[in-house]
């Protein structure tokens, strides 16, 4: 029920908005075309005045550029005292969404096939069973629920180990083969279980060790020190998870404060500081390289592995392969109306300027508090980032490009970028891949872990940059 609610009140709240907008605004007469038929990067009216009625600033820009940029807003003279200000639509309207969002689970079928007859062969192998030997000490306390030995500890542990690496496109099969194995434990198969909500929240917290993209996007910003969001990245997303585990630990009544929880946290926040040390050491370039070969390295690893597992064990690796394989288009295909539902819903809460007005405020409201509002120019990325990845990369590239890579909301933008992942995207397809229809608290949950991210990110912020 809670995801039903959140979903229609953002159709509601995206309608109402765009109505009142229009209302107020006549001039945006095309508002609900682009909310519906429009596209990503179609220019938008915003209005038409006189040059007398414009500040002399804007007038020289244009006289020097041709052009005023204001944020995502253009003006440009049109003709003698006559200017014109546009914006260029940042999202697509719901036709363009449903298409996108089915091309995505297309183009998920590869990845998904690929992935699933891997692990096909190495459940058949006992490679699964092993790797969940290894973890079950420290999941078997997170995770009571679930059996010793249960093959769903290796699908999640192959899970967190691809993002902690950034392979999104391996963490997605295997977090979806998690899934499937957890819902053979589910009693109730249209409810969400502990296990399932534990595993989700981990997930969504998106504990990543090298930001390796954000360090790349600021490299290409002119930042004079890509690599400074590095260290405030890596605490704000390893504080988001480990809020993430308490959260869900303290609502399932689960002891956190046992020794093999507090050993494995400890043993895992010594890999990340000595990471930190050596990456600290690397320059950009020798940081791309190293996380690329790292990440690349595993995934052929891991591959190689199975199949010479497969092999010692006389297993028909092809067939196992195959047989694997043909789940992959299953889950994609089962996805698909999960996935059109949420993203419409998002789409429409973009085009009708929803965030804007949201972000308006909350830059009005803490200016009116008399606080720093610096920190309000970098929130874009957070808001968005909850619903859409791409858009959220999007408005971090935005804001540095009006700020400044270097500047506080640059810096900051790039720290919350790193600090959480799509929650809302990441309910849509797990859940929607078995079915499960009552998610219960796992929605709040994940977006209060994403709410520490966001508080952590803006007190390191200040705390390294200010």
């Amino acid at each position: 029920m809670t995801l039903s609610r959140i979903w229609s009140a953002f159709i509601i709240i995206a309608i109402l908005t765009a109505g009142i907008k229009l209302t107020i605004f006549p001039e945006h007469h095309s508002l609900f075309s682009n909310m519906v038929t429009g596209k990503s990067g179609d220019t938008i009216l915003v209005g038409v005045q006189q040059e007398k009625n414009s500040s002399q600033f804007i007038i020289k820009e244009i006289d020097s550029n041709k052009v005023y940029v204001s944020g995502e807003q253009k003006t440009i003279r049109i003709n003698e005292g006559m200017l014109k200000t546009f914006k260029i639509q940042s999202a697509d309207g719901l036709i363009e969404t449903c298409q996108t969002a089915v091309t995505l689970c297309l183009k998920l079928i590869g990845f998904l096939a690929l992935f699933m007859g891997l692990m096909s062969i190495a459940e058949k192998a006992g490679g699964i069973r092993f790797l969940s030997r290894i973890i079950g000490p420290f999941f078997s306390k997170i995770f009571p629920d679930i059996p010793k030995g249960h093959p769903s500890m290796g699908h999640m542990m192959m899970n967190f180990s691809a993002n902690l690496l950034g392979l999104d496109n391996a963490a997605t099969p295997f977090g979806l083969k998690a899934m499937e194995s957890l819902q053979e434990l589910n009693p109730n198969k249209s409810e969400a279980s502990n296990a399932q909500i534990m595993f989700l929240c981990l997930h969504a917290s998106g504990l990543t060790l090298i930001p390796v993209s954000i360090i790349a996007l600021r490299s290409a910003a002119k930042s004079a020190n890509p690599m400074d969001i590095f260290i405030p990245c890596m605490i704000a997303t390893f504080v988001a998870t480990i809020a993430a585990m308490l959260i869900v630990s303290i609502k399932q009544r689960i002891n956190v404060l046992q020794p093999v929880i507090i050993a494995w946290v400890l043993g895992i926040s010594s890999v990340i500081a000595l990471l930190i040390v050596y990456i600290k050491t690397l320059n950009v370039e020798a940081v791309q390289i190293f996380s690329g070969t790292l990440s690349s390295g595993l995934i052929l690893f891991i591959i190689i592995s199975i199949v010479l597992g497969g092999l010692y064990k006389k297993i028909d690796v092809f067939d196992s392969f195959i047989e694997g394989a043909k789940g992959g288009f299953d889950t994609a295909i089962r996805i698909i109306p999960y996935l059109v539902g949420m993203l419409a819903a998002i789409s429409l809460l973009r085009t009708s300027g929803s965030f804007d007005t949201l972000i308006h405020a909350g830059k009005s409201f803490f200016a009116m508090l008399g606080t720093d509002t610096r920190f309000v120019d970098g929130l874009p990325t957070a808001l968005i980032k909850p619903f859409s990845g791409g858009a959220a990369r999007g408005m971090m590239v935005d804001t540095m490009k009006n700020f400044g890579a270097d500047s506080f909301a640059g810096r900051l933008s790039c720290i919350l970028q790193g600090s959480s992942d799509t929650t809302f995207y990441v309910i849509a397809v797990y859940f929607g891949a078995v079915s499960v229809k009552n998610t219960r608290y796992a929605v709040w949950a994940m977006l209060l872990a994403d709410l520490v991210g966001v508080l952590t990110s803006i007190c390191l912020a200040y705390l390294f940059f200010a």
